[in-house]
């Protein structure tokens, strides 16, 4: 996967150098305790994917400009300050094999920190008057918090259909990746309004088949994959292949299993059982036939855009939101 990764980042890969530069620099603030862990949190980032997404749209239809550089900062900043609060909300020790910021700070800091990186993001934009990120940014941080409620509010029913459930992880994942790329289309201002639309239809399609990616690998064995089998089932998140199975479930099934979710959660037997029901009700291939289905869609979006370089980029990047390992 690592081949795959590098062959994305190939047609921007001096920007995307450029921009660990820049992205440190609009992190720095003037208290020490905090600069210690925002060097914390740059020095254990992950793949750096939504910034990808910003400068591959970017070049979709023209050049990199500062402005693109300043859109996937605040796209950084927001991804990254939403997994600092995420870490607490989980109350999670652990973060891509490292400690977590509220594992070695606790928790004050933590959200502390997360409040100082979303108030960089909106600044970054006011500063230099990008009235239009700002105004997509400011709505992606909404709809987050939004999905965040939404899967809250229903893991204490566990009423979730699949429809509230495309619409969680709409709000929750997909509405930032379609953030990137309508910041990156829009920063050298090449795009028309039906590009703009067509790109952001293009993000929340491949921020859905992410998501839905995500939500597999609590069904998949540990050791192939960074997160934990079942963790999902332990939250009482209700993810595709678990409502898939349940709809097709008996009566006494359903009640069996959904009071497996709601009181034995952490009951290891439990949930072995619960995971094995839905890998025999085909919810792993409903799950990822929907993906796949996703996956097309968004690829026929970005048909509508010149073959180039970017476009050549962006496909693979959706080969790899479907086939990753973790």
């Amino acid at each position: 996967m690592g081949n795959i990764v590098n062959d994305i980042r190939r047609p921007i890969d001096a920007e995307m150098k450029l921009f660990e530069d820049k992205f440190l620099a609009s992190m720095n603030s003037g208290v020490p305790l905090l600069n210690r862990v925002l060097l914390f949190v740059v020095n254990t980032k992950g793949k750096q994917m939504r910034p990808m997404f910003v400068f591959l749209c970017a070049k979709l239809l023209g050049e990199i400009t500062e402005k693109t550089y300043r859109g996937a900062s605040m796209i950084e900043l927001i991804h990254t300050a939403t997994l600092v609060h995420d870490d607490v909300v989980d109350e999670s020790f652990r973060r891509r094999n490292f400690f977590s910021v509220n594992a070695l700070w606790k928790n004050k800091i933590a959200v502390l920190v997360g409040d100082y990186l979303l108030s960089k993001s909106v600044l970054l934009a006011i500063d230099h008057q990008d009235f239009d990120s700002l105004g997509i940014v400011s709505n992606t941080i909404r709809e987050m918090a939004e999905g965040e409620l939404l899967q809250l509010e229903k893991s204490r029913k566990l009423d979730i259909t699949e429809n509230v459930y495309y619409e969680i992880i709409r709000q929750k994942t997909a509405t930032l990746i379609s953030a990137c790329c309508r910041i990156g289309l829009i920063s050298n201002g090449k795009a028309n309004e039906e590009q703009e639309k067509t790109m952001q239809e293009f993000g929340t399609k491949t921020g859905i088949a992410f998501q839905i990616k995500d939500d597999l690998f609590d069904y998949l064995s540990p050791g192939i994959i960074g997160k934990p089998v079942g963790i999902d089932i332990k939250e009482k998140k209700m993810t595709l292949p678990l409502i898939y199975a349940l709809s097709i479930a008996t009566p006494a099934q359903r009640k069996y299993f959904l009071t497996t979710v709601k009181r034995f959660n952490t009951d290891k037997t439990r949930v072995r059982e619960l995971i094995s029901f839905v890998k025999d009700s085909g919810g792993l291939d409903y799950a990822i036939n929907k993906m796949k289905e996703f996956q097309t869609d968004a690829r026929n979006l970005l048909y509508r855009f010149p073959d180039n370089d970017a476009r050549k980029s962006l496909e693979l990047m959706l080969d790899y939101v479907v086939e990753r390992k973790i």
